[in-house]
């Protein structure tokens, strides 16, 4: 396991927690409907969340996290792939839309009391299709985004069909699931749109698969530098007897630096108070003005939806 805690006061302001950020100048030029100012900084919040099979039990976890970060200064607390079911193909495929959306009303409520986003990994049922997503909800409880996983590694879900970008705390976003991270694309094309921070929410293989590890990691901090935004990761633990996931989650600077990362078995939570002016998107942006691609990549990110 490698630590970068060393190097988090240079790229993270970790005495400043904001709830409402300051403004800062724009970072750049951004494609049609994403300009104007950002924040400052953004305290997020990548917990590493142990599901098990009985959702409401999750979700009791999921709520008593919510109202700690937000209590602690977090605007943006990121669970997991799957988090509210737990990572288990007979669950997701068992689990019925009512019981999927009693769980997420529980969020959203414990957002709305403690005012704070969520950003959580579940299933979610529409008509007669399964897909494996992300619901992002703010502080009054409203569902702003679902994202539902593009690229698959289970059975049991539907692929998903678009890509998007939404704001926390006027803060541009957008969101990957797990396999999704081997798709340069799925980051480029939303960041081209105007997104600076990049939740990264998984469920990645066990520790016994070792030979995984490194190439996991190496991705994601690819995809971090090879667009100069902030990733925010948030993966589950191995279990003790060695199945479930690795850890691991963290939170990766624009030029690819890991801030801080958590281990692989416990239960903990990776925080940071992101300084946004690093994220400028610089490399990802030249994909736009420079070399043989320019117009493909502008049809690309008129088909990236904007949440509004």
């Amino acid at each position: 396991m490698i630590l970068t805690r060393p190097v988090a006061a240079a790229m993270i302001s970790i005495s400043i927690w904001l709830v409402t950020p300051s403004i800062a100048q724009d970072p750049g030029p951004r494609p049609p409907g994403t300009a104007g100012k950002i924040p400052r900084s953004l305290k997020v919040a990548a917990v590493q969340f142990r599901s098990g099979r009985d959702l409401d039990k999750n979700v009791d976890g999921i709520t008593a996290r919510i109202r700690r970060l937000a209590r602690e200064g977090v605007r943006v607390a990121v669970f997991p792939e799957c988090a509210l079911t737990g990572y288990f193909d007979d669950v997701a495929r068992a689990t019925t839309a009512e019981e999927l959306a009693r769980g997420e009303r529980r969020i959203a409520d414990a957002c709305r009391e403690s005012g704070i986003y969520a950003v959580i990994g579940t299933p979610y049922r529409e008509g007669q299709k399964l897909f494996n997503s992300a619901t992002v909800i703010d502080p009054s409880g409203r569902v702003i985004e679902r994202y539902h996983k593009v690229q698959l590694a289970e059975s049991w879900p539907e692929p998903g069909d678009h890509l998007s970008v939404f704001r926390v705390d006027g803060v541009p976003c957008s969101i990957i699931i797990c396999h999704d991270e081997r798709y340069p694309e799925l980051v480029r094309l939303p960041v081209l749109a105007g997104a600076r921070v990049v939740f990264y929410l998984s469920h990645e293989s066990g520790v016994r698969q070792e030979h995984k590890l490194g190439p996991y990691r190496a991705q994601i901090q690819a995809r971090a530098v090879e667009n100069s935004v902030y990733v925010v990761q948030a993966n589950a633990p191995a279990n003790d007897d060695l199945s479930g996931s690795h850890g691991q989650s963290r939170v990766i600077a624009p030029d690819g630096t890991i801030v801080h990362e958590a281990s692989m078995f416990a239960q903990e939570v990776v925080t940071a108070d992101l300084d946004l002016r690093k994220a400028t998107a610089e490399n990802a942006r030249r994909s736009l003005e420079r070399g043989p691609l320019a117009d493909w990549w502008k049809e690309g990110v008129r088909r990236v939806r904007m949440v509004e």
